[in-house]
């Protein structure tokens, strides 16, 4: 088991900034913060998918995102600069998203119109992923303009919000819960 950590509370951070891999300090609302919390608040978001009880097989792919999110996070976050070595996504992680929204979409009937995102509780917290994903990606793409992303990390947002998508459809057909469109209208 590893170290134990400081306390949660370091008063660093009360002057606006926020610390770096390797400690250097930067703004709290620098793009490469911005960056980082939203790929964090997409993990939390995923975590809470994980907790509405999907299959198993579904529980394990979406932490080994959850996984690949740190990654993502840590890599970005340390500065090239720092010479710290961090592993980095890789080609293999985007291929694996690639195979999983291949075997879903290969389940799933086709998709002719546009759905309103819910439905099942784990089909509404995927839409909601989806949309921290993408705005995840948007905050990576900001960030590529000014510094250097390497470019695996916007393909494998660009597909993880793409299969959170996917999932949410199969949460749904899983717990036979229709889908509407914006068309359909009650009442």
């Amino acid at each position: 088991m590893g170290g134990a950590v400081a306390r949660i509370y370091t008063r660093t951070g009360d002057d606006g900034t926020t610390g770096l891999v390797g400690g250097q300090r930067v703004p709290k609302d620098s793009t490469l913060i911005e960056a980082c919390g939203s790929l964090d608040e997409l993990n939390a978001h995923i975590g809470v998918v994980r907790s509405c009880g999907l299959p198993d097989n579904v529980n394990t792919m979406l932490q080994n995102i959850q996984s690949d999110l740190f990654t993502i996070g840590t890599q970005i976050a340390t500065p090239e600069e720092s010479n710290i070595k961090t592993r980095s996504i890789s080609d293999e992680e985007v291929v694996n998203l690639e195979h999983e929204i291949d075997a879903l979409e290969n389940t799933l009937p086709p998709l002719r119109q546009f759905i309103l995102p819910g439905g099942s509780s784990a089909a509404s917290a995927l839409h909601l992923a989806r949309t921290v994903a993408r705005r995840a990606e948007r905050r990576c793409v900001t960030l590529s303009r000014s510094g250097k992303i390497d470019p695996r990390v916007l393909r494998y947002l660009n597909r993880l919000s793409d299969l959170c998508f996917l999932l949410a459809r199969y949460a749904n057909q899983n717990q036979s819960v229709p889908e509407l469109h914006p068309s359909t209208r009650l009442g």
